[in-house]
């Protein structure tokens, strides 16, 4: 993986029971073991008449992040694509993505 703005990378990872689906420039082992590093976020254009509220949701989410570290149990894929598209959240029931076996806990009553 490299870090360069004319490659733009597809990120899926597992976030709160849901699938975050990202596109960035920069995509990277993180120096902290275990963590994917992700800069460079893309969005659309700030002109676009009609807004996407997935989209806005993940702006004001990703809003004054400069990099952000995605645990390496958490990213479903990461794809070099030709351009970015729109960046969303799916709820993974009904996905047919299964989650990498691993500890979780569960919160107590």
């Amino acid at each position: 993986m490299t870090k360069s703005d004319k490659n733009t990378f597809r990120i899926q990872f597992h976030n709160n029971n849901r699938i975050y689906e990202l596109y960035a420039h920069e995509v990277s082992q993180s120096q902290m073991a275990g963590f994917i590093e992700i800069g460079k976020i893309i969005f659309g254009e700030q002109s676009k008449l009609l807004i996407d509220p997935a989209e806005e949701k993940l702006k004001t989410e990703f809003a004054n992040v400069k990099h952000t570290y995605i645990p390496h149990h958490s990213i479903i894929r990461i794809d070099e694509v030709v351009q970015s598209g729109k960046n969303r959240i799916l709820d993974s029931e009904g996905s047919t993505v299964t989650s990498f076996p691993g500890s979780t806990i569960a919160p107590h009553n």
